[in-house]
């Protein structure tokens, strides 16, 4: 009776995979044997093996292949000969960073590849110089053994030698060179149950696989023979929608600072240096200042600035002006200001809050969660565009104490209950800290964000008196890495639905 009941539930697919399992076992050979598709033959074994007809095993064969920044180096040559040939036997770091013609990334691997190698040698003299040494000259003679290695991909990583791994190893770590590529095959292999099936009769005769509108307007389904249901099958999940996994994270913050009494702020992504640098105390020779750390816009390329804080910024820029501090004791560019950028922190909205408040506003508590932007080499750790969280309270009476007390708040209710802070350095706050939080599976502290009192500097041109007011700014993207178990950034926002639709929901 069982297999009965099975033959009269057996799929199309299933009926024609079935015979050739006799035979067959791996998905290619079952394909040409049935002439399906690899897919239409899947779902049959998949099917199959639900009903335990047979049994799948699945293998994972791992095979080194070559990237496409590997097949260009092969091609135009590997970034550490470019630098050789264009140091020559001895240059100035800046010239054979213009004659490599090499991005900024590339040099600077390139530099360390030629270290390790011994091939070059760094001296300061009046500039810093790089000197070629013997074992360079013999390095742009001949073929490297990573060239060697390249040309003798693709390979199964289980075929590689002691030597080729230690290269392989060290080429991972570089962008796109070689990449692993992992290839699944499936088997099938008949079960007793399955044996006994291709022994019976599978074609059952006038069995209907579907039901026809047809058949329901002329009444012929009452005596046709339909194939059975299997009601005992495993069904795929049905997901409901839900929001994004950082829109989720950002609205259960924003929670928390409301229910703390903050207000919520919102700025645009396009600011003047003078806000997102300059009216922060940040000094114009800052390397945050420099094109390959920060966005800044072609068209328009300059705003304008509030003449009467400007000069008071200036002031304490310069020379500390009415705050008692000697500034930086530099010059002051107001053409530098103007400049039009893309955000490269949240924290210019807090110096823009100051800069609309009075005395009379006193105190006040504000928070944002904005979405900022770096230069940076897009990679696993690293994305040039992500979100942070940041706030200010500006009270006479507010104290470091307070500090600690809020962030503490805040992240027991992000599921974090030891919170301490460590001294750093920032240049808008003094005192400076960086916020560190104990991750209890991790058994250690792990750093999640920075925070201090804001400078009389950075306060008084802006607010117009001294008074304290606390900061802080954290990574969104970094709190929740852990949460979701993420170990590459690009996750967040690769929109792998698949992947989105299992994520739990954001602290609940």
């Amino acid at each position: 009776m069982k297999i009965e009941s099975l033959v009269k539930k057996l799929h199309p697919l299933e009926r024609r995979v079935l015979p050739a399992l006799e035979s067959c076992s791996g998905v290619e050979e079952i394909q040409k044997a049935t002439n399906l598709k690899d897919v239409e033959v899947m779902r049959a074994l998949q099917w199959l093996s639900n009903k335990k007809v047979v049994e799948l095993s699945r293998e994972e064969e791992e095979t080194i292949a070559i990237d496409k920044n590997g097949v260009a180096y092969l091609k135009d040559g590997f970034p550490e000969k470019k630098l050789l040939s264009s140091i020559r036997s001895s240059t100035v770091l800046d010239k054979a960073v213009s004659d490599s013609g090499l991005s900024k990334d590339e040099f600077n691997v390139a530099l360390g590849v030629l270290k390790r190698k011994a091939a070059i040698f760094i001296t300061r003299e009046k500039d810093i110089v790089l000197k070629v040494l013997p074992e360079g000259k013999k390095l742009l003679k001949k073929e490297s053994v990573e060239e060697q290695f390249l040309r003798k991909l693709p390979k199964k990583a289980t075929d590689l030698k002691d030597d080729e791994k230690k290269i392989y190893d060290q080429l991972k770590k570089r962008r796109e060179i070689v990449k692993k590529v992992v290839e699944k095959h499936t088997t099938a292999k008949l079960t007793e149950l399955g044996r006994e099936l291709i022994e019976s009769n599978l074609e059952v005769e006038g069995i209907i696989d579907s039901l026809t509108a047809g058949m329901l307007k002329d009444g012929s389904w009452k005596n046709k023979n339909f194939r059975a249901y299997d009601v005992s099958i495993n069904v795929p999940k049905i997901h409901g929608g839900k929001r994004h996994i950082v829109s989720q994270a950002k609205e259960y913050i924003r929670k928390i600072w409301i229910e703390m009494g903050f207000e919520e702020q919102r700025g645009d992504l396009v600011q003047t240096a003078f806000w997102d640098l300059d009216a922060l105390y940040v000094p114009q020779d800052h390397p945050a200042r420099q094109m390959q750390d920060t966005f800044y816009l072609k068209d328009p390329e300059f705003g304008k600035l509030p003449k009467e804080i400007v000069k008071k910024v200036k002031a304490a820029h310069m020379n500390g002006g009415t705050t008692g501090s000697k500034g930086y004791g530099t010059d002051w560019s107001e053409e530098e200001a103007k400049r039009n950028l893309l955000i490269t922190h949240d924290t210019f909205l807090s110096g823009r809050v100051l800069a609309g408040l009075n005395k009379d506003d006193l105190p006040k508590k504000t928070f944002q969660i904005m979405k900022v932007f770096r230069n940076e080499v897009l990679d696993w750790k690293h994305l040039f565009e992500f979100y942070q969280i940041g706030g200010i309270v500006i009270d006479e009476h507010a104290n470091f104490r307070n500090l600690l007390g809020y962030l503490k708040q805040f992240f027991k209710k992000m599921g974090y209950e030891d919170v301490r802070l460590r001294p750093a350095h920032f240049p808008y706050t003094e005192p400076s800290c960086e916020i560190e939080v104990f991750h209890p599976g991790k058994k250690q502290w792990i750093e999640l964000g920075g925070s201090g009192v804001f400078r009389p500097e950075l306060v008084k041109p802006l607010l117009g008196i001294d008074v304290p007011v606390l900061a802080w700014g954290l990574g969104l993207e970094r709190i929740l890495t852990d949460y979701y178990g993420i170990k590459d950034s690009r996750d967040f926002y690769k929109n792998d639905i698949k992947q989105l639709k299992e994520f739990k929901m954001f602290m609940k």
